[in-house]
């Protein structure tokens, strides 16, 4: 069957910084999955995870490894073979302790078929040692095969990013959805202001930049003129003309590529000045959008307490509708009396008039 996908999650990941030995490195802009894989023809458990094509985890589960959680949302491991620590962070408590249950089991799984291989390996190695006793075969101790327990790193815990709240499927639309949406332009805001600093900060140093090569280029200028003075002297004093005619070549090259590289950083200058335009207009619409998002969220508000109105004049117009009712039945009632009394008048009435 090969290798096969036995258990899986959302995490992510990250791994040790080589140099410190101690700040993690994201090595995933966003969760990814995570796999348990097993080999049964190997009897191998692997741990994989794919950013894309790339392979960000590809570690092999041994005995002597050890999964350490240490939040409520982060777990790592050593991997001696890969000379790297590994850490997930995760979206929920459940899925960390799930993903420990599950390493766990396959950890123990992989020391019960390192148990029986080296069973296999020493019923294979006895008639050989027999037969040949100066070969003798090493077994493979969990030392070698992921490092001893020194070997291990615990780094400092980052946050994993917090899982973002599902809204509420009852709750108004309006109430829910304008803070998300002022947070969200307030974060795009922020992004470009820093942006707009930071193309600010850079078309000064180009301005400044593009000053002082203007004044080299001046510099280099009034010294090819001079060298030009100096090598018509040169060439009517002595009869070296073949090498003052190489540095005037070579003086003219190196002008050449100044005023190309002068050239080239005028262009990127323009090109920041568009971009500090660019964000200009973008930050006028956000404006713009901002002050409809606050005339809707006052409109919003205005029909909510319309509502509120209505509903406190529908409720009174349903007590005097219920009163009006309790009123109507008494009267009924109360005809139902008069007419009863009027039907019993008639009929003694008509018994008088018959006996007389």
């Amino acid at each position: 069957m090969g290798e096969q996908p036995i258990f899986s999650t959302r995490a992510h990941v990250f791994q040790i910084d080589p140099s410190t030995k101690k700040n993690w490195v994201p090595t995933s802009k966003h969760a990814v999955t995570v796999s348990y894989f097993f080999d049964s023809t190997r009897n191998v458990y692997r741990i994989i995870s794919l950013d894309g094509s790339k392979a960000i985890i590809n570690s092999t589960i041994t005995p002597n490894m050890t999964f350490t959680k240490t939040s409520q949302k982060f777990g790592q491991w050593a991997d001696s073979r890969a000379n790297t620590v590994y850490g997930l962070g995760f979206s929920s408590e459940s899925n960390l302790s799930k993903f420990a249950e599950k390493f766990a089991e396959f950890k123990e799984a992989a020391r019960l078929a390192k148990e029986k291989s080296q069973e296999k390996m020493e019923l294979t190695s006895t008639p050989s040692q027999e037969s040949a006793p100066g070969e003798l075969q090493s077994p493979l101790t969990s030392e070698s095969i992921n490092g001893t327990d020194e070997e291990r790193v615990t780094p400092d815990t980052p946050q994993p990013p917090e899982p973002r709240a599902e809204p509420s499927h009852n709750a108004l639309p309006f109430t829910h959805s304008s803070p998300n949406i002022n947070k969200h332009w307030e974060a795009e805001l922020a992004a470009l202001k820093g942006n707009n600093a930071k193309l600010t900060a850079a078309l000064l140093e180009s301005t400044a930049n593009v000053k002082q090569w203007k004044q080299q280029l001046a510099a280099y200028q009034e010294e090819a003129e001079r060298l030009h003075k100096r090598v018509t002297e040169l060439e009517c004093v002595s009869g070296q003309t073949t090498v003052i005619k190489s540095q005037k070549t070579e003086l003219n090259q190196t002008i050449e590529e100044l005023e190309s590289a002068l050239k080239a950083k005028e262009e990127e200058l323009e090109r920041l000045k568009a971009e500090v335009e660019s964000a200009n207009e973008f930050q006028s619409e956000r404006d713009s959008l901002t002050q409809k998002l606050q005339d809707t969220e006052l409109r919003n508000q205005t029909l909510e307490e319309q509502l509120s109105d209505l509903e406190q004049r529908l409720e009174s117009n349903q007590q005097q509708r219920e009163a009006f009712q309790k009123s109507l039945r008494s009267l009924l009632q109360l005809l139902d009396t008069k007419i009863f009394e009027l039907t019993e008048l008639r009929d003694t009435l008509g018994r008088l008039m018959e006996s007389s």
